[in-house]
């Protein structure tokens, strides 16, 4: 059955190479997708790959659909035949996709799966007749010629009807000029067609209920389209799905309760969903990636996540999820990357021990999130941390000592919050993070000037030395564990009594001091 991979543009783009578990793969087929049909590896393991990088961002990256080569209704033998010929209305049906799409050049080409052009793949029968089984239009990179398209006429003929051993289309910003529905006849593709692709086609409307009728789909991609309403009910149909992206959309309503045992990929981001996260996802056991970032999605976060044995990204950022942060979650063993961010869960503070049982996460962000209370000392065991951004949010009391064992962080921000104390850093963690090291916006933060070698670390400007913060620490330290009006007030006692202590020596600066503590009681009360 085919699969996705989905990759940067800056990608080197490899073949895929053969493994004990599965048939030789054909080097020049793997991400091509041109030439005669031989066995190829399964394209998972490839995807599997490509999550576990999250740390990189990637924000150009497409799906390559990669075909298997399966049996035909009446088993075909892989690999090139010098005798097979295409079958005659099949050949027919190929040249009307190709005009349709702008690509009449294809009509002077005598035998169309014989042509070998990049983008076509069949199959030989055991009657020497080649079956079309994968066909993919739309210029990738400029090493991955699938037949272009003419973006201001090209449509997708309902020809591909004709032919009945198709189980993968994949079309790649092929109608941008000229936008149109995703075509509900696609639903009548049948039972052995196994991936469809759409990619930035500038597709409008709904998605067609119909897609639902394509029980054997393993791959639907609709990502960066333009596509409205909510996700049709019958979706829910597609049970044999391991890969669902919907991403970058206009699409409303709310995530559909998948109970998926296939699917591995889930990307419903960007979008304007609403509702709760499902707790049905928690049944979908092969889960490797869930992205429902950039919607409208509100309440908790279900507990049920914490039951994927396999997840290794999990992204639920930019919407407006409550806490706490579930306990479930230290529970994902294979969680790479965790990202939070700018849900808004103020008044929500984050056990210590949460993170003890995510040794493989790389990526965690939980900014702007307005939490409270001290930072996890957990975190300073995650070995394997890359970035870590904490940034935006009210943490009081010290940065842990334990997070001076960050050593492969490349990104570190604490900025934004209410932390106090010395900064645990060493000045080889400092200057190796650089620009990357964001401790500002701690007011009660300070370094230690008698370490050497500090003079200029970025991570610095704005912090004073631990030997100038004097008195001002110990009120800060009383207000900043108060909230609402009181810290108001409190912080601008801690101001006043360190200027007064400046310029009052004597016994009426004292008397001016228990005047504040006095003011500071009665704002407590």
């Amino acid at each position: 059955f085919p699969s996705a991979v989905r990759l940067c543009p800056s990608d080197t783009i490899k073949p895929a190479q053969p493994a004990t578990s599965f048939p030789p793969s054909s080097n020049d087929r793997a991400i091509s997708g041109a030439k005669m049909a031989s066995p190829l590896m399964s394209a998972l393991t490839l995807v599997v790959a490509m999550v576990a990088s999250f740390g990189r961002p990637c924000r150009g990256e497409f799906t390559v659909v990669v075909p298997g080569a399966g049996a035909l209704v009446d088993a075909p033998q892989p690999g090139f035949s010098d005798r097979a010929r295409t079958d005659p209305a099949e050949q027919r049906a190929v040249l009307e996709v190709m005009a349709a799409t702008g690509n009449g050049w294809a009509s002077g080409i005598a035998d169309v799966c014989r042509g070998r052009w990049h983008g076509i793949e069949c199959v030989p029968d055991r009657a020497d007749v080649y079956h079309v089984v994968s066909l993919s239009f739309g210029a990738l990179s400029d090493d991955t010629a699938f037949p272009a398209c003419d973006p201001a006429r090209a449509a997708l003929s309902p020809a591909v009807l004709a032919l009945p051993h198709l189980r993968s289309l994949f079309f790649y910003r092929c109608f941008t000029a000229n936008p149109q529905p995703v075509p509900a006849f696609l639903g009548r593709l049948g039972p052995a067609f196994r991936s469809l692709v759409l990619r930035q086609n500038g597709h409008v409307g709904p998605i067609p209920p119909e897609i639902g009728s394509l029980s054997g789909l393993r791959v639907l991609d609709l990502h960066g389209n333009h596509l409205t309403s909510a996700i049709p009910a019958t979706v829910q149909w597609l049970d044999r799905l391991q890969l669902l992206d919907l991403s970058y959309n206009r699409l409303a309503g709310q995530v559909p309760n998948l109970r998926f045992q296939q699917l591995s990929i889930l990307d419903l981001s960007h979008n304007a969903l609403q509702g709760r996260v499902p707790a049905s996802l928690g049944q979908c056991r092969s889960l490797l990636k869930i992205d429902l970032s950039q919607n409208r999605l509100a309440g908790t976060i279900p507990d049920a996540l914490g039951d994927l044995p396999d997840l290794i990204l999990l992204d639920l950022s930019h919407n407006a999820l409550s806490g706490p942060i579930p306990a479930a979650v230290g529970r994902l063993s294979t969680l790479r990357s965790l990202i939070l961010g700018d849900n808004p869960m103020q008044l929500s503070t984050i056990p210590g021990d949460l993170f003890t049982g995510l040794k493989a996460l790389t990526t965690l962000v939980l900014s702007g999130m307005g939490l409270q209370g001290p930072l996890p000392e957990s975190i300073g065991g995650l070995s394997q941390l890359r970035v870590l951004r904490l940034d935006s949010n009210g943490f009081t009391g010290v940065i842990p000592a334990s997070f001076r064992r960050l050593e492969k962080a490349s990104e570190l921000r604490v900025d934004g919050n209410r932390l106090v104390g010395p900064i645990p850093f060493g000045k080889q963690m400092m200057w190796r993070l650089g620009k990357k090291l964001r401790v500002g916006g701690n007011e009660g933060l300070c370094y230690d000037a008698k370490q050497e070698g500090l003079e200029g670390a970025m991570a610095l400007a704005g912090v004073a030395d631990c030997a100038s913060v004097g008195s001002r620490t110990t009120t800060q330290h009383l207000s900043w564990k108060n909230s609402g009006g009181a810290t108001a007030t409190a912080t601008a006692t801690a101001n006043v009594t360190s200027s007064a202590a400046d310029s009052n020596s004597g016994r009426g600066g004292g008397h001016f001091f228990l005047v504040v503590l006095v003011c500071l009681q009665l704002a407590l009360l």
